[in-house]
């Protein structure tokens, strides 16, 4: 995983609050995928292109200098829905990295940590500022997501403050697995040293464990 320190590039206004799992990535997509394959085409798959396969001129993804954003500006209760991995997979297939926010869905938030993909909670007014911002007309399309700092910069200057879970941040930052069980792997020594200390308290505990196995 590649480390996640500080971004600048475009970023695409896509103020909708509740979008799911399903709509960033329809389940159809991953029957019968190994690994993450390239979900990038069929990301936003709905709102993207119509009923005969063409593009949607509407879809704010679709337009310039929006399509190849790698920032997005989203609605509240963003990626909510079922558990599916592969809605972070898909917006990074499309070559997103960094999803702003009020809120996430719980399981998508993880799963943007554990994949590489950068998700900062902001108030809603907060982005509602940074979008007001955007000239694509001058070319002002350009948000800083600061991770080490834990600062986004608006096209204008303006500067929003963000907070992270520290394990997760650090993960990011140094482009390491940040998903729950290498977390737990990290302190193998730890785990290991508690359960001789907890063997020479309780040994009870052990033997009977011992003897079912």
């Amino acid at each position: 995983m590649k480390p996640f320190i500080a971004l600048s590039a475009t970023a695409a206004p896509f103020l909708h609050d509740n979008i799911d799992t399903d709509v960033i990535i329809r389940v159809e997509r991953l029957v019968g995928l190994t690994g993450h394959g390239d979900l990038g085409p069929w990301c936003f798959e709905a709102l993207r292109y119509l009923p005969d396969g063409s593009e949607n001129p509407d879809f704010i993804l679709n337009q310039e200098p929006y399509r190849k954003s790698e920032v997005l500006l989203a609605g509240a209760n963003f990626g909510c829905g079922s558990s599916r991995e592969g809605a972070v997979w898909a917006m990074m297939g499309m070559g997103l990295k960094a999803v702003l926010a009020p809120s996430f869905g719980q399981i998508f938030y993880n799963n943007c940590f554990q994949n590489g993909m950068l998700p900062v909670v902001l108030p809603r007014t907060s982005i509602e500022e940074i979008i007001s911002e955007l000239r694509p007309d001058t070319g002002m399309t350009s948000v800083t997501v600061d991770l080490e700092r834990q600062l986004v910069v608006s096209p204008g200057g303006r500067e929003y403050v963000f907070e992270t879970p520290p394990l997760r941040r650090q993960a990011l930052l140094k482009g390491l697995e940040a998903d729950d069980l290498s977390l737990t792997l990290k302190r193998e020594a730890a785990i290991a040293a508690h359960q001789a200390h907890d063997r020479q308290r309780r040994p009870w505990i052990y033997e009977s464990v011992e003897v079912q196995s």
